[in-house]
Order: structure tokens, then C-alpha cells, then sequence
């Protein structure tokens, strides 16, 4: 299949299409003139992608854990006995991010907060979080 249909099957923007190659991500064979052509399973390989970038992996962790994970139904299953290690280092460094960011909105809330009445009256209404 071209990228056009990849796209449309997968619901990704050609232009990330392209990208994800660029970063190794994707591998179609090229065409004698020059077209991509993709297979069944880069279908799978581009949910894949997205699913790791949901979780947060940038692309570069995604290229080295990509060749370690399958489909498992509704979720991607390690195949590689050390990818686990690395897993949980990612995972260590997404919940200090959101750590660094509690702390960040906490010391919001507490200058918020220390406004004296006479500032917070012709301030808009902060929208719940």
C-alpha cells in the first residue's frame, strides 16, 4: 500500500508517516519510481508507534523498544527479557516529570492563593482542574 492509504487506515498525517521513517521507525521498500509501499503489518507497527508515544516514550526509546513488543489484543506485550529495565526506567522518569509538575502547580496555587481581595475581584475565575 502507498502512504496516502497507510494514512487513511491508521488515521496518522502523511507528514509523521514520513517522520517516523526518518527516525527508523517505519521501513517500506521504495518503488522503481520512488513511491513508499508498506505492508499489512506496518499498519500494526504505526498503532504501536502511537501507543508508545501516548505513553509518553519519545521517538528514539520507541526505536530501541519497538523490535521487543507485539500486539497482545488491546495491549503491547514485551518479547525481550531486558526491555523491562528500560521500561520501568521510562516509567521513573515520567512520574518525576509529574512530580516536578504538582510541585510547579503547587507553588501556583499558593501565590494564587496569597492575592489579597482587593486583586482577586476583577480576576477572571480560574476553570476547575
Amino acid at each position: 500500500m502507498r502512504i496516502g492509504e497507510l494514512s487513511r487506515r491508521t488515521g496518522v498525517a502523511v507528514h509523521l508517516l514520513r517522520y517516523y521513517e526518518e527516525q527508523g521507525l517505519l521501513h517500506p521498500r521504495r518503488r522503481p519510481n520512488g513511491y513508499r509501499e508498506y505492508v499489512e503489518e506496518d499498519v500494526a507497527v504505526v498503532r504501536r508507534i502511537r501507543g508508545l508515544l501516548a505513553a509518553g516514550l519519545g521517538t528514539s526509546t520507541i526505536t530501541t523498544v519497538l523490535p521487543c513488543l507485539r500486539d497482545g489484543g488491546d495491549r503491547l506485550v514485551p518479547t525481550c527479557s531486558d526491555l523491562l529495565a528500560g521500561l520501568h526506567q521510562e516509567r521513573d522518569r515520567i512520574a518525576q516529570v509529574i512530580s516536578d509538575l504538582q510541585a510547579s502547580m503547587d507553588a501556583l496555587d499558593d501565590v494564587i492563593a496569597a492575592a489579597p481581595a482587593d486583586v482577586t475581584r476583577g480576576a477572571p475565575a480560574s476553570p476547575d482542574v
